[in-house]
């Protein structure tokens, strides 16, 4: 195996592991899935002709075999389901189909597609369909090539693209990431109300209809159904703040492109909650993630992608 191999991946493998990660929504999967495209990547006899084209094709293959059977184990999980949390340094420009896909004003920029409300979106779609969206309107690959990955016709690659944009609409307009600083300030003001105890100040940051979903998987307490409406909401995390021991420490972060929370205790694992502020302002969305399997790697490295 020859050295500029090896140079080779390590430049592409940021780009590959931001793709199995928004097609898996699990940092350690996509690890997995980006190790053993490298092992295939060094195995082979000849280079190919296209080595950036190679590896995206054997990934997206991989992931989308687990990503088929995503379904039976989400059916087998506890209380609602969230992708695993990882922290983020966005890179510069965002995905535009190729070879007639998308119009430039339906294109979801990169950015957007790491927040934990937009992976549970691409949740809803088949595996076929995650995977063309997001190789067409996030990473710019040609339809042709997508079809050669997936199995089908670039035709029907287009109608596949065109399908999960009408779904990902549907689910309402993208919710504000890391691109406006007004966003971190919302997110620490608010997190001063919930841990000051102040009920008026904190519902007066929420959006009406704000929706929060926790995610403690089997083995720690979350609430089992969406919480909404900013009074639920902001009583809500009121009561758990109140509640933590007074060793915690809360720190601020950069989380799939969203300002978060992460609180930290000597004895239980970590707790991470992102907030994503809707068009008014306010804040429409809160995720909280407390299930231990999915916060082992939170302080890897930051996810380029």
């Amino acid at each position: 195996m020859s050295e500029s191999r090896a140079i080779r991946f390590t430049e592409e493998r940021p780009r590959l592991l931001g793709l199995a990660y928004r097609m898996l929504g699990s940092r350690s999967d996509a690890e997995d899935v980006v190790q053993e495209a490298w092992i295939r990547y060094a195995g082979t006899a000849d280079e190919p002709d296209n080595p950036a084209a190679w590896l995206t094709t054997v990934t997206s293959r991989l992931a989308l075999d687990r990503l088929r059977s995503a379904p039976a184990r989400r059916e087998r999980y506890v209380g609602p389901w969230l992708p695993e949390p990882v922290r983020t340094r966005y890179g510069s420009g965002s995905g535009a189909g190729s070879d007639g896909g998308a119009d430039p004003a339906e294109v979801v920029d990169r950015a957007a597609t790491l927040t934990l409300g937009f992976l549970v979106v691409l949740d809803t779609l088949s595996p076929e369909d995650r995977a063309v969206f997001l190789l067409a309107d996030v990473f710019a690959v040609p339809f042709g090539e997508i079809a050669e990955i997936v199995g089908r016709s670039p035709e029907a690659c287009r109608q596949a693209a065109s399908r999960a944009r009408r779904r990902i609409r549907e689910a309402g307009p993208p919710r504000e990431g890391t691109a406006d600083d007004a966003n971190w300030d919302l997110a620490g003001r608010f997190a001063a109300a919930v841990v000051g105890g102040d009920l008026d100040a904190a519902m007066a940051l929420l959006a009406p209809d704000v929706t929060l979903v926790s995610d403690g998987g089997p083995t720690r307490h979350a609430a089992r159904r969406p919480v909404v409406g900013a009074d639920r909401v902001a009583r809500f995390l009121i009561n758990v703040a109140a509640k933590q021991p007074a060793d915690a420490t809360v720190e601020m972060a950069e989380i799939n492109n969203s300002p978060a929370l992460i609180s930290r205790t000597a004895d239980e694992p970590p707790v991470v909650m992102t907030v994503e502020a809707g068009h008014d302002g306010r804040i429409a969305a809160v995720h909280m993630v407390l299930a231990p399997e999915k916060l082992l790697a939170l302080d890897d490295d930051a996810l380029q992608w």
